[in-house]
């Protein structure tokens, strides 16, 4: 009779762990919607220490890589991260190559792995953006948990064809879902086009975040944040929907529209605030 690890160890298989299970399911559905081609896109999951240890040794670390900047705010916190490099649709073929739980180490300047990223894979090229992200979510929300990086394809589209001005650019959004006002009456804020993966877009994302919780990268994609995978997820997705509309409507002319007093009803109607200056 044989005995697994998870048998003489005490621990649960990670495989079975519920954010490797989320994290599995949600690249393959990223990826099912062509908005993370090739190696595009990148997922962080904030983790209680409990939850982790259920299902690994947070004892000892397999390997430790020195951060760009120390990150003492998160020091000692749990994260799942997808790998650089990774293609989103093998995370579900190899959840153990391509996705990795890592610690941040007690002075905030290295991350321990605890698992996965086999082969010497490092965590997403875009770690300092979603670092720094993080930090500046958790102060204005102590639930927030996620953060996703994705290719959404008509919002991509639409930063080409709209005016980059986020008052204006929020404003045709709402303007083109009736829901979207409700699901993100903060707006959307857009970055100029940078050089990704460089320690500059993600502190200019980071100040974004402070007062949104999605920010565009022009030509490039997203970045969303939320407290749980669906509703980042459904965040993110309702925008894109939105640019999907904006698009399929191209250059014909609008004959009638969400106007500003309606959507400053709808604002009332369900208790949230729109954000000034983008209604006249």
């Amino acid at each position: 009779m044989t005995t697994s690890l998870s048998e003489t160890s005490g621990y649960i298989g990670s495989t079975e762990a519920p954010f490797i299970q989320e994290m599995t399911e949600i690249t393959h559905h990223l990826w099912t919607l062509g908005w993370d081609e090739l190696n595009g896109g990148n997922i962080s999951y904030l983790l209680d220490e409990e939850e982790v240890a259920k299902y690994m040794d947070i004892r000892s670390s397999l390997r430790s890589l020195e951060l760009a900047f120390p990150v003492k705010e998160l020091a000692g916190k749990y994260f799942i991260v997808t790998g650089s490099g990774k293609y989103f649709r093998n995370v579900i073929k190899d959840p153990g190559a391509n996705l990795g739980v890592v610690r941040v180490s007690a002075n905030g300047e290295q991350v321990e792995i605890l698992w996965g990223l086999r082969n010497d894979a490092r965590p997403t090229s875009e770690l300092a953006s979603h670092f720094m992200s993080h930090i500046e979510r958790l102060k204005v929300d102590p639930k927030h948990r996620i953060v996703m990086h994705t290719h959404a394809t008509n919002l991509i589209a639409m930063t080409f064809t709209h005016e980059l001005d986020e008052r204006k650019f929020t404003k045709t959004l709402w303007q083109m879902c009736t829901e979207c006002l409700v699901v993100f009456p903060e707006g959307v804020s857009i970055l100029p086009w940078m050089v990704p993966g460089s320690n500059e877009i993600g502190r200019e994302t980071a100040r974004k975040m402070k007062d949104y919780r999605i920010v565009i990268w022009p030509h490039h994609g997203i970045f969303g944040t939320g407290a749980t995978m669906d509703e980042t997820f459904g965040l993110i997705e309702t925008v894109e929907k939105a640019a999907t509309v904006y698009n399929l409507i191209g250059g014909r002319a609008i004959k009638q529209a969400i106007t500003d007093l309606e959507l400053a009803d709808l604002a009332k109607a369900f208790g949230v605030v729109a954000r000034d200056g983008v209604l006249g």
